[in-house]
């Protein structure tokens, strides 16, 4: 089987470095050291890798650090999708924390992931998954009235 061939928009190489990735979000996410926000990252990380499939998710990957990119795949997707609040009510139940710090910490990390991202590909992202993701990443989320 030939590899995977990537839209070129798709291969651009990461524009932070993972400890660069870990500052932002310990400044944004107003973490005390350093150590708490790579847990924080990296619990996250598994929380949408569990999520996400398809070249969506080898996209993401690859603009990604490499260690993020790791956590990331390292989880083997649900069948089944979970809505962004079921993925923060998840990820408290995962981590031992509340419903609202688990929102903090989802947002705060996706800023980052949306930011390496990019406008294209988080577009592709959340047009696959389910409803409420796109407030966790830092977008409106817009819904056609009926």
């Amino acid at each position: 089987m030939p590899p995977l061939s990537l839209p070129a928009q798709d291969q651009a190489a990461p524009d932070m470095t993972f400890d660069q990735m870990l500052e932002r979000i310990r400044y944004d996410g107003a973490y005390p050291t350093r150590e708490h926000a790579e847990e924080v990252a990296r619990a996250v990380l598994a929380a949408l890798g569990r999520q996400l499939t398809g070249d969506e998710r080898v996209a993401l990957a690859a603009r990604l650090p490499a260690e993020a990119a790791r956590v990331f795949a390292a989880e083997i997707p649900e069948a089944q999708p979970l809505t962004g609040w079921g993925m923060v009510k998840d990820l408290a139940t995962r981590t031992g924390g509340t419903p609202a710090i688990a929102r903090w910490d989802t947002g705060t990390v996706l800023a980052a992931v949306a930011h390496l991202a990019g406008p294209h590909l988080l577009d592709r992202i959340l047009a696959q998954l389910p409803p409420g993701y796109a407030l966790l990443f830092g977008r409106a989320e817009l819904i056609q009235a009926a």
